[in-house]
């Protein structure tokens, strides 16, 4: 058993396998497939622990997003510890590393990245008609409602609205001076609640 799961050939194929369902979105890579494709002469009992160990040390890879001395450092470790892999694995998955590395991130931002936008943007000056204070009834409020999204999302995934209390009534200049006014001090807010 323990020379079958050596194979360098085989080794590569199967990091490449699991890179492809992990990080590349191809799901339909399973542990039957690549046990028949790759490694046919072993059982399916002694194939799984395998596969998870490759798994684990796979995703632990590419979710530090190691650089190459941390690569050697953790695979250094991953030979000395009982039960982890062998100098020859560690040199294919050293391998398939350095040459998979810039993908393998490349999907995993483009997996993270919030590839929403924004789709539009209203607001309106209001007075307040009811509060749990009384002295806040009939105050200017600005509410400005945001839609974000993709193309063919609907609204009401993709949208929020924030209210903010005016320090005093807009002056009526307009509509653009009133929007003007409106956006200086939505910026004003917005920093001083950073900081």
């Amino acid at each position: 058993m323990a020379g079958e799961l050596e194979g360098c050939k085989s080794l590569s194929g199967l990091l490449s396998g699991l890179a492809q369902d992990a990080f590349h979105g191809h799901r339909g890579i399973t542990e039957e497939l690549l046990r028949s494709q790759l490694y046919p002469d072993v059982s399916a009992e002694e194939f799984r622990p395998f596969l998870a160990k490759m798994r684990g040390i796979l995703k632990s890879i590419a979710s530090a997003d190691m650089d190459f001395n941390q690569l050697e450092a953790f695979l250094t470790a991953q030979t000395k510890k009982q039960g982890g892999i062998t100098s020859d694995q560690a040199a294919v998955i050293s391998k398939f590393w350095k040459s998979h590395k810039t993908k393998i991130r490349e999907s995993l931002m483009n997996q993270s990245r919030w590839d929403n936008g924004l789709r539009g943007l209203s607001w309106r000056v209001d007075a307040k008609s009811q509060s749990r204070h009384s002295s806040q009834i009939h105050t200017p409020v600005a509410i400005i409602e945001l839609e974000f999204g993709k193309s063919g999302q609907t609204v009401a995934e993709a949208g929020f609205e924030f209210t903010i209390l005016l320090p005093q009534p807009p002056k009526l200049l307009g509509f653009t001076g009133m929007h003007r006014e409106l956006v200086f001090y939505v910026m004003i807010r917005m920093s001083s609640l950073r900081s």
